[in-house]
């Protein structure tokens, strides 16, 4: 992958280079950003040029046989990390039992998260980490010395997902790396990584995509007319993944919506039974699906709160949602904005650490019931 494959981000391509012209590319980097602005692309388009037998000015070659490697994720020297899960076979899974699946998955689309992966793996409703035993093939791989490059590379996706003694060894790995390696942490949650880990590490935050670049990359994928244009570039807040989603009008967005539009009319109607009924199915579907409605209900909230106050250039909804949230949004106001999202962000928690779903849901639903119709 080349950074020439990355939609904009021209800024923070240009300091990525600057930092191998300048002999200053830091042991540990730390690649942050949110969902869909292409930190894992950033990674390995990064590890690609550090290889590169041939670098040009503003890219690797494409053309030497660390490259044509590269390309397929196949360098000897290019090693990943990423959440797995037990089960179909595997009861101490390392992230090498499913590496043909993350080529695959990496190489078809780099904009994709942690649901995407897990439906790329059929176990949508596992929940997975990075194992201990991770830490183990870890320390084996970077102990081997480089068999074509300079360098030996650890891409991390997703390190906040890595169980605590995972984590601590990998700490003494990152305060004393063994020489020519370089690791690159891609988290969209840095602030549950180790802290240790955080403090010793160089973090290079990726902004949002811009609108020109994101409008230019949809434009030349999509036959799709100026105005549909400029308003997907708006809804998807600088997110290629988004953006395919608003595009496909994904079953996961249509779900989210259906669930919240029918929650808060049960809270609103205080109907208890309806209430269980609705924590009983919204329990069944898996964690991380759960987790992604949660933090759809978040924006929602977040939405209907500034179209309360009127400013609807601010607000970013798709047609359905709007039409919806111009009759809910008088009830989401300054009394109740805070203590809903406060609630949110709590079950969301619950629900990361194994949560019994039915509990947290109908719990959840009742405290609403009072903050709509205090």
């Amino acid at each position: 992958m080349q950074f020439k494959d990355i939609i904009g981000q021209e800024a923070t391509k240009s300091r990525f280079i600057q930092t191998v012209n300048d002999n200053r590319v830091s042991h540990a980097q730390l690649i942050v950003g949110e969902k869909g602005v292409g930190k894992l692309a950033m990674a390995i388009a990064f590890a690609q040029y550090v290889s590169c037998q041939n670098k040009q000015a503003n890219d690797s070659c494409g053309q030497c046989a660390s490259c044509k490697k590269y390309q397929k994720l196949v360098h000897p020297d290019l090693h990943f990390v990423f959440p797995v899960v037990k089960g179909k076979g595997a009861s101490n899974p390392v992230s090498d039992t499913y590496i043909g699946n993350w080529r695959k998955q990496v190489l078809g689309n780099p904009y994709f998260d942690l649901n995407d992966w897990y439906t790329s793996l059929g176990v949508e409703n596992a929940q997975g980490m990075i194992y201990s035993n991770e830490s183990s093939e870890i320390i084996k791989k970077l102990n081997l010395k480089t068999y074509e490059s300079d360098y030996k590379i650890m891409i991390i996706w997703l390190p906040e997902k890595m169980h605590a003694s995972c984590a601590n060894k990998l700490l003494k790995l990152i305060e004393e790396p063994p020489t020519k390696t370089i690791f690159f942490l891609v988290s969209e949650e840095p602030n549950r990584i180790l802290q240790t880990i955080r403090s010793r590490a160089q973090m290079m935050k990726i902004p949002r995509i811009e609108k020109d670049a994101l409008s230019q990359a949809l434009k030349s994928e999509y036959n799709l007319s100026d105005t549909e244009l400029n308003n997907l570039v708006r809804l998807s807040e600088g997110s290629y993944r988004k953006a395919r989603i608003l595009i496909k009008n994904s079953d996961e967005n249509a779900f989210n919506f259906d669930r919240f539009v029918s929650i808060m009319r049960i809270c609103y109607a205080r109907n208890v039974l309806e209430l269980m009924t609705w924590a009983e199915e919204i329990s069944t579907i898996g964690r991380e699906r759960q987790k992604s409605f949660l933090q759809y209900c978040l924006k929602m909230i977040r939405e209907n709160f500034i179209l309360n106050l009127k400013q609807e250039e601010m607000v970013f909804l798709n047609g359905e949602e709007m039409n919806f949230s111009q009759r809910f949004s008088p009830f989401i106001n300054e009394d109740n904005v805070w203590p809903i999202a406060d609630e949110l962000t709590k079950a969301y928690n619950d629900i990361e650490r194994n949560g019994n779903a039915k509990i947290i849901f109908l719990d959840l639903s009742l405290r609403w019931v009072k903050l709509l119709r205090p």
